[in-house]
């Protein structure tokens, strides 16, 4: 494995799967669990069924984790068998439990396993690609095309790096990065040694997706509008938070290029060209 590919495989092998009362430690870091967000959360999953092939042999979950929201569940419920391919192993057996026999489970790099050309009648990955090194995405996505069968899609979901969230906060950042500068050598003195385990993250701009257009139809959607601690911050977790992002899912249906061109986290629809 690459460093990208090692820091995410510590986490998730670490404390990225671990539970506590039915909640991952990623869940915790990386999705909003408020009560008033659950009916924004769920509708925005089920963005991906709507693209899914209403039936297939074979459907591909590359970095599957643990099928950890029941609105993933309902992304094979069409198919014989749905082929789950994470770096964690913990995560694969989590997966087992609640798919058992209509999952297929191998543990491993996507780059090192073997996989047949036209093979899937659909592909999905989810929140991993720009987890990958940026060197290696353009080959992962073009994997990813390469087993699924032609006319049937790929879909991804990714994440923004140029957003009005990111603008905003620049000047916010330069203020933090000057006093970060100002404190190096004393919190290098006083800071606790342990191990790193943060995940790599790199997303190309929205632009970057054009070069699949040689392989594929290439189509991008609003799949939801802010990271999770940015959401939690800016609407409250009451009954006018939920009005907010019902208003939210309703403005994200109705100017999809607004919202992906602004917005955090676009989905990229794949279609595999025939030939």
């Amino acid at each position: 494995m690459n460093s990208a590919e090692e820091r995410v495989s510590k986490f998730y092998n670490t404390v990225g799967w671990e539970t506590k009362e039915n909640i991952t430690e990623d869940a915790k870091r990386f999705e909003d669990l408020r009560d008033h967000a659950k009916e924004y959360v769920s509708k925005c999953r089920l963005r991906v069924l709507r693209h899914i092939p209403d039936h297939g042999v074979n459907i591909l979950d590359m970095a599957s984790g643990p099928i950890q929201y029941k609105e993933y569940l309902e992304y094979s419920r069409n198919f014989k068998s749905r082929h789950c391919v994470d770096l964690s192993l913990e995560a694969l057996k989590q997966a087992k439990k609640k798919i058992g026999n209509h999952g297929v489970f191998v543990h491993g790099s996507f780059f090192e396993i073997p996989m047949e050309e036209h093979f899937f009648d659909c592909a999905i990955s989810l929140h991993t690609i720009y987890h990958i090194d940026e060197q290696r995405q353009e080959e992962a996505v073009r994997k990813l095309v390469y087993v699924t069968k032609p006319g049937k899609p790929v879909i991804i979901v990714y994440s923004n790096p140029n957003t009005f969230v990111s603008f905003l906060k620049s000047p916010v950042h330069l203020l933090r990065r000057t006093r970060r500068l100002l404190g190096k050598l004393r919190a290098k003195e006083n800071r606790i040694q342990k191990e790193d385990v943060s995940l790599y993250y790199h997303p190309h701009p929205i632009e970057w997706w054009n070069r699949f257009s040689d392989i594929a139809t290439v189509k991008i959607l609003p799949w939801r509008s802010f990271q999770s601690n940015h959401q939690k911050r800016l609407i409250p977790d009451n009954e006018l938070g939920r009005k907010i992002l019902n208003v939210l899912f309703k403005l994200e249906e109705r100017f999809p290029n607004f919202f992906v061109k602004h917005f955090q986290y676009p989905m990229i629809i794949l279609t595999k060209r025939n030939g």
